[in-house]
């Protein structure tokens, strides 16, 4: 421990103590029980609290934790500073949800910035399911923002002001002023670069539309080459051509427009970031990313990145925070969302049932998903980013659920389905179907089928830049385990060795 000057008691952690109702051992419990969660063995106790509240400053992540902890009690977020402490580690960096679109942009460009080492390095950055509440709550009630042009006046353009106008279905209406009528503070000053660099030139429509033509461009690269492949390159272009953007000049209805647009290769940067196993990073992505959906006004894209979010925490493990985030993205979207929306929200519902083994919750879920799909009609007014999410995605997501349920005839089948409809282009897609099935194939005893196709799956894989790609396919042979011996298995391993 390292003290403060003498006599400065910290007043700022007492007065959050009182407010919070702690006492010093139960907030020492708190701390010791969410370090756990990060697989750390703190071990502190009231006495340790006594010598915070005397000035003694907690080393390493131990701030950050201690701040996330009265951020979890009083429902709004709190920095390591807010607390009178020095963050310096701050695990949960990247994971707010700012108070303003300005703030928004100095974490989300903050974030481009620091992305920039080994894929080993970034999967370092924790994934904390605590990390999930406060921002998609926050989205969930808070106010619209009332304002985003920047250095132009309220005039002219600015009449689509708070109508969000161009960004698409579920914008919001009545936006109210920031409180105090100004952006709220960065954590951190900007320095001489950076605000050299709000000074951007106006930003126009082509502007946005070269964004959203590079958004297609990475998305194509990713479905058909992995996350790996081009990852790095979208970031760069997100520092560098969509940052001065944003602090460049815009009116109000083109601002909306950009925001959604950024949002959405913001969005795409966490989910390249999930495929790579960077899992804390593409959380933080995945937060900023829902930030800037609500700055364009765009409640609809915002329930999918929740849904993104829902999905990244079903391929962790954490069924139940993953039925959450879907049933908040229901909610924040209404009942009057395309039907291919619903049916995108209602199946990433199912995949959550599914990994905790709620049948019945998970087959009502994917009924749901039917029902709405089949009512769909070419002439609907489907967002661009709900459009892959057809019979093919269907049939995947139910032979996904009955892969989970242990129900193999019914997963068999709808995996087969699936990669009779899906396009090539979907090749990840195609693989991780393909996994399921093999999974299914074995489940009902038949293993020289379930080997042939974890082959091909596995040949897939060696061609892709894909962590998750990978994943499936060592989980396969993991269930092969029991069948080592049997002639199709050494088969099997024969040629995935060949592969090497």
């Amino acid at each position: 421990m390292t003290e403060r000057p003498a006599h400065t008691p910290n007043r700022q952690l007492a007065a959050l103590i009182a407010e919070a109702g702690f006492s010093n051992a139960g907030l020492a419990r708190r701390v010791d029980q969410l370090g756990i969660e990060h697989g750390l063995d703190l071990r502190y106790d009231k006495t340790s609290v006594t010598r915070w509240l005397r000035g003694q400053q907690p080393r390493g992540t131990t701030p950050a934790l201690i701040a996330e902890v009265f951020t979890r009690r009083l429902g709004r977020r709190l920095s390591a500073q807010d607390l009178g402490l020095d963050a310096c580690a701050p695990v949960y960096a990247g994971l707010e949800f700012a108070a303003s679109p300005t703030e928004a942009v100095d974490i989300v460009s903050g974030l481009w910035r620091k992305d920039s080492g080994s894929h080993a390095e970034l999967r370092k950055i924790a994934f904390t399911p605590a990390g999930l509440v406060v921002p998609s709550r926050d989205w969930l009630i808070g106010r619209p923002d009332d304002r985003v042009a920047r250095g132009e006046p309220a005039t002219g353009e600015a009449t689509g002001a708070g109508t969000g106008a161009g960004t698409g279905a579920g914008e919001s209406a009545g936006r109210v002023p920031v409180q105090g009528g100004r952006a709220s503070v960065p954590r951190q000053r900007r320095t001489a670069d950076r605000v050299d660099r709000t000074q951007g030139s106006k930003v126009t429509s082509g502007d946005i539309a070269a964004l959203r033509s590079v958004g297609e461009l990475f998305r194509a690269l990713d479905h058909a080459y992995g996350g790996g492949h081009a990852r790095q390159a979208l970031v760069r272009y997100l520092e560098h051509e969509a940052e001065p953007m944003l602090r460049g000049t815009y009116g109000e209805a083109t601002g909306r427009r950009l925001f959604a647009a950024v949002a959405d290769l913001t969005r795409l940067a966490g989910w390249t970031s999930y495929d790579i196993a960077a899992h804390g990073l593409a959380q933080r992505y995945f937060v900023q990313a829902l930030r800037l959906a609500q700055a364009a006004g765009d409640r609809a894209y915002g329930s999918y990145v929740l849904v993104t979010m829902s999905r990244q925490a079903v391929y962790l493990g954490h069924g139940r925070e993953a039925v959450q985030l879907a049933r908040v993205a229901q909610q924040g979207i209404g009942s009057g969302a395309p039907p291919a929306v619903q049916a995108l929200l209602h199946s990433a519902e199912a995949r959550g049932h599914g990994v905790l083994g709620e049948v019945r919750a998970c087959t009502a879920a994917l009924a749901r998903a039917e029902r709405a799909l089949e009512t769909s009609r070419p002439g609907d007014d489907t967002p661009y980013w709900a459009r892959f999410f057809d019979e093919a995605q269907l049939a995947d997501e139910l032979a996904h659920c009955h892969r989970d349920l242990q129900q193999y005839r019914a997963a068999s089948q709808h995996a087969e389905r699936s990669l009779q409809l899906r396009a090539a282009g979907f090749a990840r897609s195609r693989l991780f179907c393909r996994v399921v099935l093999a999974t299914a194939r074995l489940g009902l005893g038949e293993l020289e089928q379930a080997c042939t196709l974890g082959a091909e799956a596995a040949l897939q894989a060696s061609e892709m830049r894909s962590v998750r790609a990978h994943e499936y396919v060592r989980e396969f042979e993991r269930r092969l385990e029991p069948y080592r011996d049997a002639a199709p298995v050494r088969g099997y391993r024969e040629r995935i060795a060949a592969l090497g």
